[in-house]
């Protein structure tokens, strides 16, 4: 049986987390599933090595309408498309009526999907309750981003043993949920006296002016940056950190899809929807909110903030109550 699964939401972060339920689908199944996915979901570079991924089909729409999957026209040419590959079943994590229509007009003959027209919903719980109920089985929400072995090995062999490596996501979908700039600095010099450590900045080219920030600091000979990576060359080196510590984006998510444990910084974002999925992720919120306050309309950079010495105390107080280790004695020691 040939398996389409629909996933229209942009971004790696979204990405990640609709995985186990893509694989859950593939396993059902017993076969790879074919994906159609927005070119900036990065689903090309994230599932290089997914053998349970058989094909990726871009879907070509944008914010302005002028993709070729647009309109009038692209409804058209994308039913087309996908009735030219012939598959028997579809999954659609959206309730738009527009890809039911499409994959009815594409020969698609069994259709499962979100309920239609529904406007808001919390990302995980809603493919989960979708998946199970389509599969008839209960699906854990932890994604698994999968690498091919001889690519993380090769890459474990560039970093020092006397090193500690983090991963270090300075980066955002917007100003408001980026924890400053100075502040991740200051935390950087802070680790390093206490252990020579190495950090890995997850930031594009977007980010040009943060990167060129950390670069004109005293972490700089400390530090490399993923700008003139490519998502698929980033992943071995995440998987070989020994922590990540951030914003909340999509370097976060895709760190903890490689098994990295996480201390995430949620000031502008929807901590239950992105924050409580999987058990590699700690949360920090800003002052006078909550895990279930913190939202998209929080705006937390701007108006509460999260102070460095408030960040250093909780971090202190979360890695200990989970009794996280990683080398250094225990981070009472590590901010004693």
């Amino acid at each position: 049986m040939k398996v389409l699964v629909i996933q229209p939401k942009i971004g790696m972060g979204d990405m990640v987390i609709y995985l186990p339920y893509i694989h859950a689908i593939s396993k059902k199944y017993n076969a790879p599933v074919s994906l159609l996915v927005k070119d900036n979901s990065r689903a090309s570079d994230l599932l290089i090595d997914d053998d349970q991924i058989n094909e990726i089909i871009t879907l070509e729409r944008t914010n302005t309408n002028t993709g070729s999957h647009d309109g009038l026209s692209g409804f058209f040419d994308l039913a087309k498309k996908l009735r030219e590959k012939r598959f028997d079943k579809v999954f659609i994590f959206s309730s738009s009526f527009r890809y039911f229509m499409i994959s009815k007009l594409a020969g698609i003959k069994k259709i499962s999907q979100y309920p239609l027209f529904r406007k808001k919903d919390n990302i995980v719980t809603s493919a989960k309750i979708f998946t199970e109920h389509e599969l008839g089985s209960i699906i854990s929400t932890q994604p698994k981003l999968k690498l091919d072995k001889e690519k993380i090995e090769k890459s474990r062999v560039k970093f020092a043993k006397e090193l500690k490596h983090i991963c270090l996501g300075i980066s955002a979908s917007g100003p408001t949920k980026r924890w400053s700039i100075k502040n991740y600095i200051k935390l950087c010099e802070k680790i390093n006296e206490r252990a020579p450590s190495k950090f890995y900045i997850a930031a594009g080219k977007k980010d040009k002016e943060l990167i060129g920030e950390i670069f004109k600091s005293n972490i700089k000979d400390m530090c490399t940056s993923f700008r003139d990576l490519k998502i698929r060359e980033t992943l071995p080196i995440i998987k070989n950190c020994d922590l990540y510590v951030g914003n909340d984006t999509g370097w976060l998510h895709i760190s903890s899809a490689l098994n990295i444990k996480c201390l995430a910084l949620f000031m502008d974002s929807p901590v239950q929807a992105y924050g409580k999925y999987s058990e590699n992720i700690e949360v920090i919120v800003p002052e006078n909110e909550t895990e279930e306050t913190t939202t998209h309309n929080t705006l937390g950079a701007d108006i509460f903030n999260i102070r460095f010495k408030n960040f250093v105390n909780q971090f202190f107080v979360l890695f200990t109550s989970s009794n996280v280790k990683f080398g250094w004695h225990s981070f009472i020691y590590f901010f004693a």
